[in-house]
């Protein structure tokens, strides 16, 4: 990093379409520096570095936020000795208390600032907290298409209730908690496994158990046969299928759960996996 000569500096909280407007205007040998407010949950913590090929250096908005404007500067240039060029949206703020704008980096920046405007989808502007409100209502192509790529939640596998595979369908369960998890529903996903480099076609729900136990789960069933999960899996939403509800009979379940298959299937057909 200390050769990199370009930076984009922001919050990058999903690595939306706006986001990949600065990393866009990155040289070869630039950088991501990803300031830190302890409020991401859609790419928390390193989960960033899934969408994007250039390294990220991480900084929490505390240790730095006292830090006047041109004493941030001179913090940055000692971090990259060799800086020509800071990329920035149009509205980035920092110093202490938010002082400066992106105009004041011309002032206090001898070298290249560019400035990226707002990124917009079909006349709408795309910010992390329009995602998760989308992904709050189920409108999940809404919330890809402003990502860019499918949204995605990755947490350790778990024990399920252990009716699943006897009385319904097998089911990879996970626990998510630093991820924004979406509306509560089934949904047409893609899971993947551990280390396998492969997402599987898979249907997934998110919600409590209001048919069988009540607990809350967040659990994957593979369509394209049996697998084993031994530590963590991935899901990767599609498209929403249905709200969470109550039946009055396992098998009444069982049959919603079969047509829930068929419609992922159908959808899924038609996707490079």
């Amino acid at each position: 990093m200390k050769n990199s000569t370009a930076i984009a500096i922001g919050g990058f909280d999903g690595m939306h379409i706006g986001h990949q407007q600065l990393f866009a205007n990155l040289d070869t040998d630039g950088t991501i520096v990803v300031i830190e407010t302890g409020y991401a949950n859609l790419t928390p913590k390193r989960e960033r570095e899934n969408f994007s090929k250039y390294p990220i250096l991480y900084l929490k908005l505390d240790d730095i936020r006292h830090l006047s404007g041109e004493e941030f500067i001179l913090f940055l240039q000692e971090k990259f000795p060799k800086l020509q060029k800071i990329v920035v949206g149009y509205d980035f703020h920092f110093g202490k208390n938010r002082k400066h704008s992106f105009e004041d980096l011309n002032t206090l920046f001898s070298e290249e600032v560019k400035v990226i405007s707002e990124v917009k989808l079909h006349n709408d502007s795309v910010h992390s907290h329009k995602i998760r409100a989308k992904l709050q209502i189920g409108d999940i192509k809404g919330a890809n298409a402003f990502l860019g790529h499918n949204y995605t939640i990755r947490g350790k596998t778990i024990k399920g209730q252990g009716i699943g595979k006897k009385e319904l369908v097998a089911t990879i369960n996970i626990q998510a908690k630093e991820f924004l998890v979406p509306k509560k529903g089934v949904y047409t996903t893609l899971t993947r496994i551990d280390d396998e480099e492969h997402y599987h076609p898979s249907v997934s729900f998110i919600g409590h158990r209001v048919s069988t136990d009540g607990s809350f789960a967040i659990e994957s069933h593979i369509l394209d046969g049996e697998v084993v999960c031994n530590k963590v899996a991935s899901i990767s939403f599609v498209s929403f299928i249905r709200d969470n509800r109550k039946f009055d009979s396992l098998d009444e379940l069982k049959k919603a759960i079969k047509k829930d298959i068929i419609i992922a299937s159908k959808e899924l057909k038609f996707l490079a996996l």
